[in-house]
């Protein structure tokens, strides 16, 4: 997937989206993958025995049909096959269809961080932090 491509995924889903020199900039860096297709994606980077999540995104159209939950087990085993032992995401406290996600493949809240995420209406809200054994 291209950086382009990337940025324009994610600018229909999140309020303040990374732009393609961003997604140029991480692809770009050791241990980042993508992987995806034409309604949604994920970018993971690995370090060591440790993977984080960086960005998932699945188009609005396409929602409810599983890709999501597909792009994180996807995510998670190319982790996995790098080495990984434990994936980490964080996560806005007040999005309950990401918590929903991650919770049903197995991701237990590790902490938070309050007040995040910037808001334009209201005050920023907290990140919840996200982990998933990758060993078992």
């Amino acid at each position: 997937m291209t950086p382009d491509r990337l940025a324009e995924i994610h600018a229909t889903v999140f309020e303040r989206p990374w732009d393609a020199a961003t997604f140029e900039n991480l692809c770009g860096q050791a241990g980042v993958f993508a992987m995806g297709g034409q309604d949604g994606f994920i970018l993971v980077r690995t370090v060591a025995d440790e993977a984080e999540i960086l960005t998932l995104a699945v188009r609005p159209e396409a929602r409810r049909r599983g890709l999501g939950a597909d792009l994180v087990r996807r995510g998670a085993d190319a982790a996995r096959s790098a080495g990984a032992a434990r994936l980490f995401l964080e996560v806005a406290e007040d999005n309950p269809t990401a918590l929903a996600l991650y919770r049903s493949a197995g991701f237990v809240e590790d902490g938070r961080r309050k007040g995040y995420y910037p808001r334009p209406e209201g005050p920023p809200v907290a990140a919840l932090l996200l982990s998933l054994n990758l060993s078992d």
